[in-house]
């Protein structure tokens, strides 16, 4: 059986978005909008049976084309592209041609642009797999769109499988070289409604060094050790436990560790829900929503304020493009861009 869609509300042009809800065999539920392709609410069972949403969200698309929701850009739930993180004086140059992006954040290109995949409506069509019910969004970006080359053809897939996992499949494919990082933005509060913030959330991140940056946050090329530091999550803390000590919050890359996954566990002991990450990405942008103000009220009426939610943005390292030590986003035309991470929820 197919997830069943839904209107969802209509973009300030009128025109129509859908909502589809894909299920499992426990009853886990992973509603996705074509608008954005955004991730509006996952329901998980807690250590009772109970299920609940652990992602920030609205209820319909006005939440997400609000005033006060766009002059804030949270990205709650939303795919992100051409380039997800950073992109550093909105330049980059390709094959001797110089480059030029919108500047959305700082002196800084963020998050694709100013209308990036976050913004556009996708086309959507569920289906089934072995492994459960899927939803397939498309996007056809044009060359130029956004100051990016090339026409690129992204495909993403959302399933939920039978074993409590979300899976995000990311491929694409380009006439002409372009830089891609593409990443799902959703942030979690497995404690969501009953705890106003993620702080006393425990966190293991499988990286034993970070992207050191500047005060606009573009990374200076140095990958620091995280041991005797706040970032050192190789052991579980708890993510207020050192917060302070660091200026702004945590919103910086994690150089991920080859080898065995999950890369991240995250366990809310409240509530005894547990999600493992496993990505085949070499960063993860943890990020503890320090600019929630308390300005956007979502699903049930709660009030979204400072640390109501984290994220965990698989994605390559910021400012690549200007980075040559880094790993490469360039994709060449005849290559296909594939990527997938995986959010498996359990219980302890």
């Amino acid at each position: 059986m197919q997830a069943p869609s839904s209107s969802f509300g209509q973009t300030t042009d009128g025109t129509e978005v859908q909502l589809f809800t894909l299920t499992n065999a426990h009853g886990l539920r992973a509603s996705i909008t074509n608008h954005g392709g955004t991730l509006t609410s996952l329901l998980v069972p807690d250590k009772q049976g109970q299920l609940g949403n652990v992602v920030l969200g609205f209820d319909d698309v006005s939440g997400y084309q609000s005033p006060n929701y766009l002059k804030s850009g949270p990205y709650f739930g939303a795919l992100i592209g051409r380039f997800g993180n950073r992109i550093a004086n909105g330049k980059f140059t390709l094959d001797g041609q110089e480059y030029t992006l919108a500047i959305n954040n700082g002196p800084n290109s963020l998050h694709g642009g100013t209308k990036g995949f976050d913004k556009v409506l996708w086309q959507a069509v569920p289906g089934t797999s072995a492994d459960g019910q899927t939803l397939t969004l498309t996007y056809h970006s044009k060359d130029g769109e956004e100051g990016y080359p090339g026409n690129l053809t992204v495909t993403v897939v959302y399933t939920l499988t039978n074993d409590n996992t979300l899976r995000i499949a990311y491929t694409a494919t380009t006439d002409k070289a372009t830089p891609l990082n593409l990443t799902n933005h959703a942030y979690f509060n497995l404690g969501l409604g009953q705890l106003p913030d993620v702080l006393g959330h425990q966190v293991t991140l499988r990286a034993d060094r970070y992207t050191v940056v500047d005060d606009t946050a573009i990374p200076t090329g140095e990958l620091r050790p995280v041991e005797g530091t706040p970032f050192d999550f190789t052991s579980p803390h708890t993510i207020g436990e050192r917060i302070a000590q660091v200026p702004g919050g945590y919103d910086h890359n994690w150089v991920l560790n080859q080898g065995p996954q999950p890369i991240a566990k995250v366990v809310e002991p409240t509530t005894g829900r547990v999600m493992e990450v496993t990505t085949d990405e070499p960063g993860v942008q943890f990020y503890t929503g320090n600019f929630l103000d308390g300005s956007l009220t979502g699903k049930g009426g709660v009030v979204y304020g400072k640390n109501a939610g984290f994220c965990l943005e698989t994605q390559h390292f910021p400012d690549s493009p200007n980075q040559p030590s880094f790993p490469s986003t360039i994709l060449q035309p005849g290559q296909t861009y594939q990527s997938t991470t995986e959010y498996r929820f359990s219980v302890q």
